[in-house]
């Protein structure tokens, strides 16, 4: 199913009873349309619908409502994957009592702090799905990827980051752990072989591209002794430390998935953070890698990533200490250990994530295509290892990754 596709079971029935419990007065739909809920070329793990409806309001006015439906693909790979990893399952769970309790703890503190928007049930719905408001109609929009976040997104972003990561180390060290099954995102034991299958001729192919980059005798046998190993490698590090200081990561934190509102002169009003399916628990590494690597402007990606690491670090302190965090703080010296320490998922980002984040948009490409071994697949991957705007930033990211040490095997 590819996103311009609609299921017959997407009918205005479906979300009588949403409008009923939520829409003031509520008497009729009197229009309803569903479409795609992306632009096109965009890749995405799931079929994203956006569905439009004219309501009429019992004192005869009309009303204009819209929500977001997300659903799984139907493709081999997604089916592969969802065997041990329930995508749907977990997002539900973080909009139903994850994101609720940790918005909570700031509401006992006195701060009104919200993550994102509200999600819905639909009664009768025939496969995994996902409900929520459409954040658009509150003037919330999603950054240009392309030409990346400048200095006040990114420092914005960080700053919703750090409420996140705060609430959730706070929640987990006064009432402990979640589930393992909410926590682990794709990096289970059961998933290494699909996530092997997956990244093997992809990473032959970035191999293959790298060999081609300006000065990239410096670091290429480092990359031709890493593309064996990677994803054992990140399996590592995907293990929890418990020295280190561990929170929930939002697991797939980059432009895409943070949405801005703004007010009447342009500034950035609020940060939304959408898409919870993948969150993983672990080091703050691996959400600051995610955002600082395959979403900055250029110019600010390397020049401006330990000023970018302190603000972070400022605002989670800031945050930890309103929610009483019980234990030691880190300091701005160990949050810079701990980016060196995880620098190899620097890499994984700069190599995988960024080249998705930095690639044309292409008509009719969705995860079917990005995933596929296929030669439409290889393609599609060479020619986002080859695109210019990609060498400029990993012709710039690999010299940086290697003198940090990133590059180096456990």
């Amino acid at each position: 199913m590819t996103s311009n596709q609609v299921p017959d079971w997407v009918t205005q029935e479906l979300f009588e009873d949403v409008l009923k419990s939520n829409v003031e007065g509520y008497s009729k739909i009197r229009s309803f349309r569903a479409g795609s809920g992306t632009a096109p070329g965009k890749t995405y793990m799931n079929v994203m619908l956006r569905v439009h409806m004219e309501v009429e309001i019992q004192d005869g006015t009309t009303k204009q409502i819209s929500y977001m439906v997300k659903l799984p693909h139907q493709s081999k790979v997604y089916e592969e994957l969802m065997k041990h990893t329930d995508l749907f399952g977990t997002e539900r769970t973080m909009f139903k009592e994850v994101v609720p309790e940790m918005e909570a703890l700031y509401k006992a503190a006195g701060l009104d702090v919200t993550f994102g928007a509200k999600s819905y049930d639909l009664k009768n719905a025939k496969t995994k799905y996902l409900a929520m408001e459409d954040l658009c109609t509150k003037g919330f929009k999603i950054a240009n990827r392309l030409e990346g976040l400048d200095q006040e997104h990114t420092e914005r972003a960080l700053r919703k980051l750090a409420q996140w990561h705060a609430a959730s180390a706070v929640r987990i060290s006064t009432k402990g752990h979640y589930p393992e099954t909410l926590l682990k995102g794709f990096y289970m034991e059961e998933n290494r072989p699909i996530m092997l299958q997956v990244t093997d001729s992809n990473s032959q192919l970035f191999l293959k591209c790298c060999k081609t980059y300006d000065s990239n005798e410096a670091y290429i046998d480092k990359i031709k002794a890493l593309r064996p190993v990677l994803i054992d490698e990140m399996f590592k590090l995907a293990q929890i430390d418990t020295t280190d200081f561990n929170v929930i990561n939002h697991g797939d934190f980059w432009t895409d998935n943070i949405m801005f509102q703004y007010d009447d002169s342009g500034k950035i009003k609020e940060v939304y953070l959408v898409d919870f399916q993948v969150v993983q628990y672990g080091s703050v590494a691996q959400d600051l890698y995610s955002l600082l690597i395959s979403s900055t402007k250029l110019e600010d990606k390397l020049s401006k990533f330990d000023h970018y690491i302190k603000v972070y670090h400022d605002s989670l302190v800031e945050h930890l200490k309103i929610l009483n965090y019980p234990k030691p703080i880190p300091s701005l010296r160990e949050m810079h250990q701990t980016m060196f320490k995880y620098g190899l998922w620097g890499y994984n980002i700069a190599t995988g994530l960024m080249c998705a984040v930095l690639a044309d948009p292409k008509e009719g490409v969705g995860f079917e295509e990005f995933e596929s071994e296929s030669d439409e697949g290889l393609d599609l991957h060479m020619q986002m290892y080859n695109n210019a705007r990609y060498r400029k930033h990993i012709q710039a990211i690999l010299p940086w990754l290697l003198h940090r040490g990133a590059l180096d095997m456990s």
